[in-house]
């Protein structure tokens, strides 16, 4: 990324004392933020709340009584289109202008989580961005993020100028393509217990286990009932052969996925890869066949040896993105 694009987003209204809050399925993590910075974490089970009214309400009770912001920009797991919000893996439905008034707020913009991670990237350091295959100094252009996750999220950051446009989207489920003949058996696999099959389907942590049942199936084995995280934990340690086989996949479908993005994209700025799995093993995900399958594009290998992909290692980019979007602005 240029030092040109490093600049913000148009005029955002970082002056104005916002709370800005990365809603997930589980969790909940809440903060204020200006100028660009946040303060004042909090993480909550959003078991314990019936709505996004009485979660926020608590946040606000715990502040000093100094410290009262004027917006809210939040981001939710789901497809953000209009006034109602509703999320897909919470029971949890508003209405934007609702919630504003109910909490006194000038303004209360709702973004997709994947659109707010995507938001962050501009204002990364570079120790948080990690060089996965040849990184490519001074790369500029459109920018592609891809994070595995809970989900698959897919979003892109377009520059305009010394500005930047944010295009989110919900490019997690696209259809899955398959790119060798185990990918067609493992891909067979899923359909028939899916039917559409999504690139979410494997790449997100139930995808993980997704793949480890597949491959235990081809090869004929009953497959242990496993947590994503111990199909890492198994496969990091080269402990289990199916686990190792199925994260192999992981990551080379993930190339395939990422590579797809970044000639949609034309992403001369380069891919992006998010989300709450690969960053705890970096080293592990630059030794796989991510980035060769990444570049396996027929004629355009060539092009794509030159869009360097990079893993975002900040444990909480929405949080950043959040804190740095304009609050009127509606994508």
């Amino acid at each position: 990324m240029t030092a040109a694009h490093r600049a913000r987003f148009d005029d955002l209204g970082l002056d104005d004392l916002r709370i800005i809050g990365d809603i997930g399925g589980t969790h909940a993590r809440f903060a204020l933020a200006r100028h660009g910075a946040y303060t004042h974490l909090q993480r909550v089970e959003v078991s314990r709340y019936g709505s996004l009214l009485e979660a926020m309400t608590d946040y606000l009770a715990t502040l000093p009584p100094d410290l009262k912001p004027t917006v809210a920009v939040i981001d939710v797991a789901g497809p953000v289109r209009g006034d109602a919000v509703k999320m897909t893996n919470l029971d949890w439905s508003f209405s934007a202008e609702a919630m504003r008034r109910s909490l006194g707020l000038t303004a209360f913009r709702v973004l997709n989580d994947f659109a707010a991670a995507a938001s962050s990237i501009p204002y990364l350091p570079q120790t948080d961005c990690f060089p996965i295959g040849p990184d490519v100094p001074n790369a500029s252009g459109p920018i592609g993020v891809v994070g595995p996750g809970t989900g698959l999220g897919v979003g892109a950051l377009v520059p305009h100028g010394a500005q930047w446009t944010l295009v989110p989207g919900e490019g997690g489920h696209v259809s899955l393509p398959a790119s060798t003949g185990m990918e067609d058996r493992i891909l067979a696999i899923l359909r028939r217990r899916f039917g559409h099959v999504s690139a979410e389907r494997a790449l997100s942590g139930a995808g993980l286990v997704n793949l480890y049942e597949a491959v235990c199936e081809i090869e004929g084995v009953a497959a242990e009932l496993l947590a994503p995280s111990d199909v890492t934990e198994r496969a990091i340690k080269g402990s289990d052969q199916r686990c190792m086989k199925a994260f192999a996949h992981f990551c080379e479908l993930l190339g395939t996925i990422a590579s797809d993005l970044a000639l949609t994209l034309g992403a001369n700025g380069g891919i992006y890869i998010a989300g709450g799995i690969l960053p705890r093993f970096k080293e592990a995900f630059a030794a796989s066949g991510f980035r060769a399958r990444f570049e396996d594009k027929g004629r355009f290998r060539d092009w794509l040896r030159t869009v360097p992909t990079r893993l975002i290692l900040e444990e909480s980019p929405a949080l950043i993105g959040l804190a740095n979007v304009p609050v009127g602005v509606d994508y």
